[in-house]
């Protein structure tokens, strides 16, 4: 794409402030100048607001992820093979959630099961934590991968989980823009930039965990069903099986909330124990990967039992500079958080305990920021569970116990100890596919 001389910022804004629809040459325009740094961060800044406010059409959609893959390379790994045969690629992505360290054990069960997966990551994203974060919480861990890096080590680990950096570069750029511009709740913009990065990424085939509830971006059913059919269909146009599981996003998954306490319970996952709804949840993407892909199934949930995804696993990280034997960080303070009284826990959001993990220093408030990989929260009892007066409901960890005040007011209402447990709710709330 050229850059057309008969466009500029404030005209582009102006369009979509008012309601206007995006030509497909203004959006090619305005994504390959932004990506070269000829518009400002404010005058993307504004654009994103007009966008979050107005909204994008499917053609505007469409073209806006076309814009954003042309921005970088396009890897392909059509030429893997193994046994004669070639490899089936497939990756997941997640919209994003709380304790959602699903892609760790994931990928290893997704290998150790005969397909390979080339996972693209990012870092996290407003109360959501990231893979990357979470992963560089490994002494030694390298996600800045170049495509034969990629590509070798699929064929002989099975996986990769890399930055997207050299994917999509316009999505890397504005992903941390809209993370500091209260504009992360825009369907189009969250399509887009899922999908761009990951058709860039080469995958044969891509299952969304499109998430549903007050922790997640999407609060709602319909408004969840309506991004994965969006994704869905993007996916398709580029010749991208794409299917999409729903899933409950309302009470934080597993009890784990931060970057290396996520991988202590990812861990524990992969050696065959973990809590129930992040084991189930793990196994239940894993068939669906496999199915989509096309691969003869062995049961993911035997990978877990027997082993073989912790090999899996240990070999990415190794291959990829991590030391598993390293201790990972905790936060040098804690806080404990206790029931009023004794009953049963009958809610504890995700959107709370989210934000409070991020102002305990796990998340970012400012692109670049870096962030602690040992600042989270452990959810001792989650809805259901029996608790005595006086016993602990949360653990919060930070480095800076300064950061506790606004934690503990995120927390404040968002659990409760009643008399009797509300009735649980399915975790995997929907299938689409196209």
């Amino acid at each position: 794409m050229s850059a057309a001389p008969s466009f500029d910022a404030p005209t582009v804004i102006g369009l979509k402030r008012d309601g206007g629809r995006l030509p497909d040459a203004a959006i090619d325009w305005v994504i390959e100048a932004y990506t070269a740094g000829q518009v400002a961060e404010a005058q993307m800044s504004a654009l994103l607001m007009a966008i979050f406010l107005r909204g994008m059409d499917a053609a505007e959609t469409a073209r806006w992820t076309a814009a954003m893959i042309a921005s970088g390379e396009r890897l392909d790994f059509g030429g893997l093979a193994r046994g004669g045969r070639p490899l089936a690629t497939v990756d997941k992505h997640s919209t994003g959630g709380v304790g959602d360290k699903i892609t760790l054990p994931l990928v290893a069960v997704v290998a150790a099961c005969g397909a390979a997966v080339p996972q693209a990551s990012g870092r996290g994203l407003g109360h959501t934590g990231g893979t990357l974060d979470k992963l560089e919480s490994i002494a030694g861990f390298d996600a800045a991968l170049t495509g034969a890096q990629v590509a070798e080590q699929l064929q002989s680990v099975g996986a990769a989980i890399f930055a997207a950096g050299h994917l999509a570069p316009a999505d890397a750029k504005l992903y941390a823009l809209r993370d500091v511009t209260a504009t992360v709740e825009s369907l189009p913009l969250i399509a887009s930039s899922v999908m761009s990065k990951k058709l860039a990424e080469g995958a044969g085939a891509l299952v969304l965990d499109v998430k549903v509830g007050s922790g997640a971006f999407m609060k709602s059913r319909r408004q969840a069903g309506e991004l994965a059919r969006m994704m869905i269909e993007l996916g398709g146009a580029h010749g991208v099986p794409t299917t999409a599981l729903l899933t409950e996003m309302s009470t934080p998954l597993g009890a784990a909330v931060g970057n290396a306490l996520e991988v202590g319970e990812a861990l524990d996952v992969l050696a065959g124990g973990g809590p129930p709804d992040v084991v189930a949840l793990t196994v239940a993407l894993a068939a669906e990967m496999l199915a989509v892909a096309g691969v003869d199934r062995i049961d993911p949930a035997q990978t877990l039992a027997d082993g073989t995804a912790m090999d899996r696993f240990r070999a990415l990280i190794a291959a990829q500079g991590g030391d598993l034997g390293a201790a990972l960080p905790v936060g040098r303070a804690c806080e404990t958080v206790t029931a009023p009284r004794g009953g049963v826990v009958t809610r504890v959001d995700a959107l709370a305990v989210g934000r409070a993990v991020w102002r305990l220093g796990a998340g970012r408030s400012g692109p670049g920021q870096q962030v602690q990989h040992g600042a989270g929260l452990v959810v001792h009892r989650r809805p259901g569970d029996p608790v005595a007066a006086g016993e602990p409901v949360f653990s919060l960890y930070t480095d800076t116990p300064e950061r506790y005040p606004a934690a503990m007011a995120e927390l404040e209402g968002g659990w409760q100890v009643g008399d009797a447990p509300a009735p649980a709710g399915p975790l995997i709330l929907d299938r689409m596919a196209p």
